[in-house]
């Protein structure tokens, strides 16, 4: 999401790195881009027009450092109206504790309401909650199937009641199934149109003086583009929504209506879908997005990520058995597959300040490591305990079964092995910075990108300095596919 609003924004601070200080010409200038670059976002002209003169009068009024470069101090006054734009902070569900608390999910017909309803059930039963979702969209003949699918995969119940043609008669049954089976969230899967329309909006103005919902949460495709505003605006003075949840916003470079829904309305974006699995569904943060798309990366979600992904105690033992040189393939196969968990490097590296560039260099080693999780998979248990039982004959049968070249296999098992050389020298080091946590290991394996050399901690820590260190092909680093070597010319006798 804000893929092309984010490179445009920070090609125009690029272009004030050459100026010794912020004048009304180069101000005028940059302002120009920062419209444009906002327009081609699909953010509503008239909110462009407003955020464009806050920033003229911030960068007016404030008198530039002299320690500060022109672009720094662009980028700070940008990063704050953008904040402010989107909210100044996360903003939770407000559940009362009604016992049941009820939540609507309204919005078009195609938005995601169903997927999302069952994301939302999900994080809640995550959080202590016993959720019941109901299945009041009886207009789309299927809406039920996925809703029951969703909540049987969740181990969620589903109140549905397929001989009813009356949403609001069975919001009132699902209230008293509620109660009874003492549920604490209620949400309420509602019926979309292809548009809005007046039957739908007297259906749900029903529904809702029926359930007396804690939250009204507006349901969006994060590409609706200019059409946002209108689609917030209707819904909002028809059911005064409470908040606002974009989906399918990693399929979006744009992300206007981010922007747009939340000026125009006032509420909140709560939560934003950022993929197709149940899991994907996260707190919209405002001030980490705004970091984000002026390329100064989000460590706080990355860490809230690796805290998730990585198991403390088996961080624990795995940094235990690195300081006595114990470290073996199975524990890299471990690490390999906690990686992916995270979205992969490619996504942690976006995160990082400056990391989207490097990004971009690192799909092709994403198969590399898909590569190496193959290799290990080939071996046998002792193989993956000592790598120097792996001779010639057996490196050939672990390639046959990995479907690699037994030179990828045997680069593989050279760099892994150089990796065990340099844990001996970390041990020490890995006591002194607390590395079996999951931050150390997280902050090792992305700071052995640029060069090679892993830093202090365990785990991840390791996998990131000695394996992946050639990711950028960088000088310091060493690469898994291996080099073609050249042939030599025969001189002519």
């Amino acid at each position: 999401m804000f893929n092309s609003l984010s490179d445009k924004l920070q090609h125009t601070f690029k272009k004030l790195r050459g100026h010794g200080k912020l004048t009304e010409s180069n101000i005028q200038e940059t302002l120009k881009d920062i419209r444009l670059a906002l327009l081609e976002a699909d953010v509503n002209i008239q909110i462009v027009k407003e955020f464009v003169a806050q920033v003229k009068e911030d960068c007016l009024g404030q008198e530039v450092l002299k320690s500060v470069s022109p672009g720094q101090q662009l980028t700070k006054i940008v990063n704050d109206r953008l904040v402010e734009l989107m909210g100044e902070s996360a903003a939770p569900l407000t559940l009362p504790n009604n016992k049941p608390d009820t939540i609507m999910m309204v919005g078009l017909h195609g938005s995601g309401k169903t997927t999302t309803t069952g994301k939302l059930a999900a994080r809640l039963k995550k959080e202590g909650k016993k959720v019941l979702l109901v299945a009041v969209d009886l207009q789309r003949p299927a809406a039920i199937d996925q809703l029951e699918f969703l909540g049987k995969d969740l181990g969620v119940t589903v109140y549905s009641d397929r001989s009813e043609t009356s949403p609001v008669v069975v919001a009132k049954q699902a209230l008293e199934a509620a109660k009874f089976q003492k549920a604490d969230v209620v949400i309420f899967d509602t019926a979309g149109r292809l548009q809005i329309d007046t039957e739908l909006v007297q259906e749900l103005i029903e529904i809702k003086t029926i359930v007396n919902p804690s939250e009204v949460l507006l349901i969006a495709d994060s590409a609706l583009g200019q059409e946002a505003i209108s689609v917030a605006q209707h819904f909002h003075d028809a059911l005064k929504i409470t908040g606002i949840i974009l989906t399918k916003i990693d399929g979006d470079a744009r992300g206007g209506a981010a922007l747009s829904m939340r000026r125009v309305t006032g509420c909140p974006i709560k939560f934003v879908g950022v993929g197709e699995k149940i899991e994907d569904l996260e707190v919209f943060h405002p001030d980490r997005l705004a970091s984000r798309i002026l390329g100064m990366g989000d460590i706080v979600s990355l860490v809230e990520k690796a805290a998730e992904q990585i198991d403390q105690d088996e961080a624990k033992k795995l940094q235990e058995k690195m300081q006595k040189n114990q470290f073996d393939f199975d524990d890299f196969l471990g690490q390999l597959r906690q990686m992916k968990k995270m979205g992969g490097m490619g996504t942690i590296l976006k995160m990082l300040p400056g990391g989207k560039d490097i990004a971009g260099l690192v799909g092709e080693n994403e198969k590399q490591f898909s590569q190496m999780e193959a290799i290990i998979c080939s071996m046998t248990n002792k193989e993956r305990q000592d790598e120097k039982l792996i001779t010639m004959s057996r490196r050939n049968r672990i390639a046959k079964g990995s479907g690699t070249s037994v030179d990828q296999v045997s680069q593989l098992i050279k760099q892994f092995s150089m990796m065990k050389k340099m844990m001996k020298k970390m041990g020490v080091f890995g006591k002194m910075f607390g590395g079996a946590g999951a931050i150390p290991d997280l902050g090792g394996m992305l700071g052995g990108l640029g060069g090679g050399s892993p830093m202090p901690g365990g785990g991840l820590g390791a996998l990131g300095g000695g394996m992946l260190g050639g990711l950028g092909r960088n000088k310091g680093g060493t690469n898994f596919t291996p080099s073609k070597k050249k042939k030599r010319k025969k001189k002519k006798k």
